[in-house]
This record gives C-alpha cells, structure tokens and sequence, in this order.
C-alpha cells in the first residue's frame, strides 16, 4: 500500500463527492447510491484498493449524520455490515482489474482489461448486494426489527418500514451497484487516459 500526495488528493476529491451527493438521499436513494458506488469504484481504479475501503467505511457514517436513519439509528450493526459491502465492492473491482493471466504475466492488452474490469463490477455488485441482503434482511431486521418502532412518529407504520427497509438493502444495493459501475466504467474511460498522460 503507498500513499502519496497525488493519491491522498483525488481520495479526498471523490470522497468530497460522495459526501456532496449524500445531501441529495432524501430526494432518491437512485441518486445517491449510484454516486457513492461510482466514486468507490473511482478510488480503486485512479489510486488502490486503500483509498476505496477508506471511501466504503466513510460513506455510511457521513450519509447517516447528513440525512439520518431511524433504521440505522436502532440497529447500529448496520454500519459495519453496509462497510463490508463497500469494500467487496472495492475488492473485486481491484482484484479483477489487476488480475494476471494464467501465465503469471499481467495481461495489459486494453480489450482483456476491459473485460475483468467488466468482470470485476458485475460480480461486485452481486456480492455486495447479496451480502448486504442476507446480513440485513435474513439477520439483523428479523432479530432487531422491533427497535425501530420507537425511533418512528408512528409505531404502526413499523411493518411498512419494513417492508422497504428489506427491498432497500437488497434489490436497490443491487441496483444501485450496478449502475454506479456503468458510470465508473464511462467516466474510468476518459479518466485513465487523463491520468497515464500526468505520469
């Protein structure tokens, strides 16, 4: 893992971003999600693995004091478990882009690097969203649901709360994922070509 300053900058430029678009949650998480996704992508592929975990363990604290959350607020354990989402993400991503051949050689050719690149953000969506899914939904709301009731104005609304809360941390992360990996994978594009001519 190196840091250096060029690193640390862009980290703190797309973690900036991230923050900015989590002002815009309550308007739709559609908004939102893909942005937070796209920016941990990003700081895979213009820094490292370290700066997109740093981004993913970020990213559900300061969404959480910008917009709050009665779900989260009553079951803490959500944070970690919407991290490690984060970072399975950011994991794939690096270890698909970065994947040598069966060869041992790194295969730098741009049409194989698109297609782990390709590889890498589909398959980390899938995880991600499965991970988040079967933690939260199957776990945690089961077993903690019932705090959430006294955090609501109306405790009656509880089941709705619900309700959404399991297609939120499932079907939207999944969706969410994927289409912030489509604007990673646009924006990455331009992007890299950017970044090799500063080197």
């Amino acid at each position: 893992m190196k840091f250096t300053t060029r690193g640390l900058v862009q980290t703190g430029l797309l973690l900036a971003v991230c923050i900015a678009s989590q002002f815009f949650k309550n308007l739709s998480v559609y908004l939102t999600g893909p942005i937070v996704n796209t920016t941990i992508i990003l700081a895979v592929l213009a820094v490292g693995l370290w700066s997109g975990i740093l981004i993913g363990v970020i990213a559900p604290v300061s969404a959480f004091f910008i917009s709050g959350s009665p779900i989260m607020a009553a079951i803490p354990l959500m944070f970690p478990v919407i991290m490690g989402g984060n970072i399975i993400l950011a994991v794939c991503v690096q270890f698909f882009y970065t994947k040598k051949s069966v060869s041992g050689k790194s295969n730098t050719s741009k049409g194989c690097a698109s297609q782990r690149l390709i590889t890498g953000l589909i398959l980390g969506s899938v995880l991600k969203a499965a991970f988040m899914g079967a933690v939260i939904v199957l776990i945690l709301l089961p077993s903690f649901g019932s705090n959430i009731a006294a955090r609501l104005p109306k405790p009656e609304a509880l089941p709705g709360v619900l309700a959404t809360a399991r297609i939120t941390f499932s079907l939207t992360q999944l969706i969410t994922a994927l289409t912030g990996s489509l604007l990673a994978y646009l924006v990455w594009i331009p992007l890299k070509k950017y970044l090799e001519k500063g080197d």
